[in-house]
Parts: structure tokens; sequence; C-alpha cells
């Protein structure tokens, strides 16, 4: 009886996992710009892993197999927050992102005096004038 309750827990564990990953890619398709991508690619991606591993773990019902998935849903955890954050904030100093969609803007604060860089700009744009780049050269 245990054994068909735990196949049943790991069957929707996977399925729900798999539907969650699917989510994610459907995401990375079709959202309009960097920002909403990241999000779609993360935050579901990483929930899907993790149910298809608790799942998978549950099935398998082995410590070798429990241990490397445990280590791959921990990499998965560290890992894919971290580099879609790195991602976005190079996307938010390239400029491609959709600034009209976004509702708070924490990095874009004020320029302190007219021309200033805002510190949001490529870093192969050309220093204005009130910038303190154009004022060493």
């Amino acid at each position: 009886m245990m054994g068909v309750v735990a196949d049943v827990v790991a069957a929707t564990c996977l399925l729900l996992g798999s539907l969650l990953c699917l989510t994610a890619g459907l995401g990375l398709v079709r959202f309009p710009d960097v920002l909403t991508r990241m999000h779609a690619g993360t935050k579901p991606q990483v929930l899907g892993i993790l149910l298809i591993m608790v799942g998978g773990a549950i099935r398998l019902q082995g410590w070798s197999a429990t241990w490397m998935l445990l280590l791959v849903a921990v990499f998965q955890t560290l890992t894919a927050p971290i580099s879609a954050h790195m991602v976005s904030r190079v996307a938010y100093r390239r400029r491609h992102v959709r600034r009209d969609r976004m509702v708070v803007d924490e990095l874009g604060v004020a320029p302190r005096s007219p021309g200033e860089a805002r510190g949001d700009e490529p870093a192969d744009a050309a220093p204005s004038r009130g910038s303190p780049r154009a004022r060493e050269g």
C-alpha cells in the first residue's frame, strides 16, 4: 500500500515539475523583454526542477541516487537565480529592457546635475559633458 502512495506522490511531483518547466520554456519564448524572460526562466523553472528531483528521489529510493539528485537541486537553486540576475543587470545597463513597462526602477536614480551620467548607460557609451569621465579627459 505504501508503495502505491509513494508512486502516486512521485508521479504527481514529476508531472507538476514538468508542467512548471514547460511554463518556464513558454515564458522564455513568449515574453517581450529580457527582464520578464529572466523571471520566467528562473522562478517556475527552479521550482519545477526541485519537484522533479523530489519525485525522482521518492521513486528511485536509493541513497546514491538521492544524494545525486540533492546535489543537482542545490546547484540549480544556487546558479539559476544568480545567472539570471547577472544577465538582467547587463541587459539593463545595455538598455535592452522596456523601461515603460517597469513599475519600480531601483537602479534608475535621478542625475545629480544636468548632463551627469545616471549609472545605467553602456560601458562603451560616450561620456556626457557633466560626467566624471568627461571631466578627467
